[in-house]
């Protein structure tokens, strides 16, 4: 890469450049000295990088909710200039008191587009574009533009997906090789309460996102025939709300459901409450309601503080060098006070997007039903398919959570006895629309 500036000087043009700079000086100083853990970089090279990260370099960030305010605000003050966030959510009057960004003003606006201006009018220099969007509606061609993505999701589903578009992009030489050029290393941080976690992701080169799948508890999600046809829990109710009512009932016409504003939500909490008294189901409350329909994680905002400055510090090394990065996945505990712990996550080689998948083997009894089975799928470790589209090998569509025709056409088999539909050792072809892959389950009855 060609720097702009003369050798061993500081890039012009942004005030803070220079070593002695207030703002990214200290980012100079490290470029240009030497420590245990990395070589001194020559004036030219320490030029170089300056300009690259000035320049060059496009950095992704992916959530601007808690963990994402403190990653935009550490990117930019590190000294990375051509930021784009993308965030679906808006603004609620519940954030404001961790998510630093956002004022009352702003309850109700996009997070992305607030969080982005916030940042470019009070740290010169600095250049963030907003996305209020899903990452699924990207496609490759957006996510290859990008040098470094830092992720600061709150959803198991998201990071999944994120991991394995990631892997996607990944070329391979003539030699099976990865090409250096094609590989978009990912920072990975998450929080729940007082604990937290942040690890790299170097596709093709190291252990992915699915590979530790199982480390993570199962999410509290429901399959749609179980809240369909035998709800059994006051969450049952109010994701049957969610999932179904609202698109049959359309109570604000097309309005897609806002669990931001009070108004859907309390909608949400009558229809659950109806539909809980109807099956004698006690504990659907407007709180619950909230929690279910939001999948609200706790939030500490110290803890947010702390995994974001490590995804931050990591980002800094990844692209200038100055230090070698962790290798590769830091815990964090501050429910009994302060602890961490580094260490390295190594690769499954059944993994079903760095690896080679392997069958995923489930027993069942043959007297279960099919919406029974399904339960059972969404809650195996390696699965967790919440919106399956289930056929055998021979084509037969056993079930599909979408589009709505299909369902549909094969809700009738929910009730039906699985010994009915399938024969023991058999193997079914398992999708859902929300993951990048299809696993393979050969089920055997018990």
């Amino acid at each position: 890469m060609q720097s702009t500036s003369s050798p061993g000087q500081p890039p012009p043009d942004v005030p803070g450049w220079s070593p002695g700079g207030s703002l990214w000086g200290g980012l100079g100083h490290l470029l240009r000295h030497s420590s245990p853990l990395s070589q001194q970089l020559s004036p030219e090279a320490a030029a170089d990088t300056e300009s690259f990260l000035r320049t060059q370099c496009k950095l992704l960030i992916i959530g601007a909710g808690g963990l994402g305010c403190e990653l935009l605000k550490n990117a930019a003050l590190s000294g990375f200039r051509d930021i784009h966030v993308i965030d679906l959510d808006t603004i609620d009057l519940t954030n404001l008191n961790r998510q630093f960004l956002f004022r009352t003003k702003d309850v109700g606006e996009p997070k992305a587009t607030v969080a982005a201006d916030f940042v470019n009018n009070r740290i010169p220099g600095a250049n963030v574009t907003p996305y209020h969007a899903n990452i699924m509606d990207f496609d490759k061609d957006f996510y290859r533009q990008f040098h470094l993505v830092i992720a600061g999701l709150d959803s198991i589903d998201a990071r999944r997906w994120l991991n394995a578009m990631l892997y996607s992009l990944v070329e391979r030489d003539d030699e099976g090789n990865p090409v250096q050029e094609t590989i978009i290393p990912l920072i990975d941080g998450g929080t729940e309460g007082f604990q937290g976690q942040a690890r790299i992701i170097i596709p093709s080169l190291s252990s992915c996102f699915e590979c530790t799948l199982s480390l993570f508890p199962p999410a509290k999600n429901f399959p749609l025939c179980t809240i369909a046809n035998t709800p059994r829990l006051p969450e049952h109710c109010i994701e049957y709300a969610n999932a179904v009512l609202w698109d049959k009932m359309k109570p604000f016409g097309n309005s897609k459901l806002d669990t931001d504003k009070p108004e859907h939500t309390n909608w949400l909490f009558e229809q659950a409450k109806e539909r809980a008294d109807h099956f004698g189901i006690k504990g659907v409350t407007y709180r619950l309601t909230q929690g279910v329909a939001k999948n609200i994680i706790p939030a500490v905002a110290s803890s947010n503080a702390i995994v974001a400055a490590a995804c931050a510090n990591e980002a800094v090394k990844m692209i200038t060098s100055i230090a070698n990065n962790m290798d590769n996945y830091m815990m964090y505990n501050g429910r009994y006070g302060v602890y961490t712990y580094t260490y390295r996550n190594e690769k499954r080689p059944d993994c079903p997007v760095c690896g080679a998948p392997a069958l995923v083997k489930v027993t069942a009894k043959g007297e279960s039903t099919l919406a029974e089975f399904l339960e059972t799928i969404a809650g195996h470790p390696e699965l967790r398919s919440r919106k399956p589209f289930l056929r055998t090998s021979t084509g037969k569509t056993l079930y599909a959570a979408a589009p709505a025709h299909l369902r549909k056409a094969t809700e009738g088999n929910l009730d039906k006895k699985l010994e009915d539909l399938i024969s023991s050792n058999m193997e079914l072809t398992l999708s859902d629309k929300d993951l990048p892959f299809i696993r393979t389950v050969y089920v055997s009855f018990i």
